[in-house]
């Protein structure tokens, strides 16, 4: 199949007149929002996340009524006077049996935002938490501690999420992991906002223009744009609805600042937009201030601020959160290329030596080695990580992008950055048995996978990798390249190549590039399954399942890892009750 050349940018974007959805939520409205005769004081909902044995964050936004003559205390907008907020965390719904509380303030300063660090709770318990301001009470909110038991092995299953684009679709996905009971927390591993405007620059289905747009309008550069993004999130429904019910864990990507951003830039930054550090601390503080995120210890190495870190289960496992955006190396560039970020392997000696030197490098070295610590030092049975863009090597074939016979990997993927892809995977194929296994959790691509991660032919681990929420997969794609053919045209050319791309790699054990959703990974000492949730097939009478807020994604495939294999495996049906619950 030949493909035309085409940037990223330009097949990422939606071009037509608005269609009204009377089933859709109301569009955002950042005064509506802030005003206390809207949505109130606690308008953005509660949130918690970081859960760890004794600890958890909870969050939420506390907005100042105006009084007369003042503005009011938008996000972003720097107005509003200082409020005191009560936080309480009980056993019950009807707090009841209280077990921890307190009073912060919020200001401008943080734009009214609140997060308070609960401490001195029990493991693998389930909590319930509100705040309380100006006669006032939030939604109740639900949460639970980790399994961090020494000697002890408990149930431990979440749901992995990645590249929640507003303008790209409703988010039913977080709905369904809200209807969900099951979950010990929720695992985003990056994009949870994007950066694109309502102009030439955004993308998704055509059908939201003007029912579900970006706030602000244009890209976002400065502190104040960045804040009203993640209002925009925070006030959809289906997210306050998955935040309420879950403690989430988190790390971001690039969109969280700028497309495919590295130490000093991004692809998405020009020079005429400013200083891009400056954008990226606008971002990072805006980040800090509205996710339920909690900065790790400070003196471990490192460069910059330190946000990766470690969560532990007791004897079943831990989880490592990596971050690979802050210190990573500019990635290597094919202006030729015909989809942004791609470059081919084995044309150019240049391309190739700079895709294997090993003076760049992705995550920072001290960051690599913390990695490889945790791996040879814990003893435990899965070492999980949360990570942001695929470990696995994937050699995508020239034919299916109109280049012929070359080969391409993604640039901006660890295939970028082959030294320290070879360096951590040579690492875990070198572990004894006794160390445990890995299980990589990836989002970014937009697509779903399992594969088995090698190290010159020794096992290594697994990868699985979670569909988008929202943002355009390999299916939009392939169908804009083919000028809009019918859906069931675009879906086959989209198995083909997605085919072709397993074919040529025969590690990858599963590879859909249709459905959007969320993947639940559930983890016990004998396995870990991924159970793929996906919203349906587009087809002539729904080609785009994204503008119809009530389609949720469903059950699709599921596949695992056995212990002591380090090898991808298919799974007969989704997981079933958990083994136990939390107290």
């Amino acid at each position: 199949m030949s493909l035309p050349q085409i940037q990223r940018r330009t097949v990422l974007k939606g071009v037509a007149a608005a269609t009204a959805a009377l089933a859709a939520p109301r569009v955002f409205d950042a005064a509506a929002a802030a005003a206390p005769a809207g949505k109130g004081v606690f308008g953005y909902g509660v949130a918690s996340g970081d859960p760890t044995g004794t600890s958890v964050i909870i969050w939420t936004r506390a907005t100042p009524p105006a009084r007369p003559g003042e503005r009011i205390a938008a996000p972003g907008s720097g107005c509003g006077r200082s409020i005191p907020v009560q936080w309480q965390v009980a056993r019950d719904e009807r707090f009841t049996r209280k077990v921890a509380h307190g009073t912060v303030h919020t200001s401008a300063d943080s734009d009214h935002t609140v997060k308070v660090d609960v401490t001195g709770l029990d493991p693998y318990t389930q909590y319930y938490y509100r705040f309380h301001s100006l006669g006032e009470y939030s939604p109740v909110g639900r949460t639970r501690t980790a399994a961090d038991i020494p000697g002890e092995v408990h149930a431990l299953r979440m749901a992995l999420v990645s590249c929640s684009n507003y303008t790209g679709g409703y988010f039913t996905a977080y709905r369904a992991i809200a209807e969900r009971d099951d979950l010990d927390f929720v695992l985003h591993v990056g994009d949870y906002i994007y950066e694109y405007g309502n102009g030439a620059d955004r993308y998704g289905p055509k059908e939201l223009v003007g029912v579900r747009d970006a706030q602000p309008a244009t890209e976002i550069l400065g502190l104040e744009d960045y804040r009203l993004r993640h209002a925009l999130h925070k006030a959809d429904p289906d997210a306050r609805a998955a935040h309420q019910a879950h403690p989430w864990i988190t790390i971001f990507d690039d969109h969280e600042v700028a497309n495919n951003a590295w130490a000093d830039g991004a692809e998405n930054h020009q020079a005429n937009e400013g200083s891009y550090l400056a954008r990226r601390n606008a971002a990072l503080k805006a980040y800090l201030e509205w996710m339920p995120f909690r900065l790790p210890d400070q003196s471990v190495s490192h460069r910059g601020t330190r946000f990766f870190k470690r969560f532990s289960f007791g004897a079943l496992g831990d989880l490592s959160v990596l971050e690979t955006r802050q210190n990573r190396s500019k990635q290597v560039s094919y202006p030729q290329s015909p989809l942004d970020g791609f470059v081919p392997i084995g044309v150019s000696p240049a391309i190739d030596g700079a895709l294997a030197s090993p003076q760049r490098h992705l995550p920072e070295p001290e960051q690599l080695t913390w990695i490889k610590d945790g791996v040879s030092t814990t003893g435990r049975r899965w070492h999980l990580f949360g990570n942001q863009v695929m470990i696995t090597p994937v050699r995508y074939p020239g034919s299916a992008l109109g280049a012929g016979n070359v080969l391409f990997v993604n640039a901006d993927q660890w295939d970028g950055y082959a030294a320290d892809q070879a360096s951590l995977l040579g690492h875990l194929g070198a572990q004894p048995a006794a160390a445990g296994d890995v299980v990589v959790l990836t989002g970014d691509i937009h697509s779903s996978w399992a594969a088995d991660l090698q190290a010159g032919g020794t096992p290594a681990g697994v990868e699985f990798v979670t569909p988008s929420v929202t943002s355009d997969g390999f299916y939009e794609i392939v169908r804009s390249f083919l000028g809009n053919p019918a859906p069931e045209t675009a879906v086959g050319a989209t198995r083909q190549i997605t085919g072709a791309v397993q074919q040529l790699n025969p590690w990858v054990k599963y590879l859909d590039g249709v459905g959007h959703g969320f993947t639940v990974i559930d983890v016990t000492p004998e396995r870990v399954q991924a159970d793929f949730h996906h919203t349906p097939v587009p087809t002539s009478a729904a080609p785009d399942p994204r503008v119809n807020p009530g389609v949720l994604p469903t059950y699709t495939r599921s596949f695992r890892t056995l212990a002591g294999t380090r090898r991808v495996s298919a799974a007969t049906g989704p997981v079933g009750p958990r083994t136990d619950q939390p107290r």
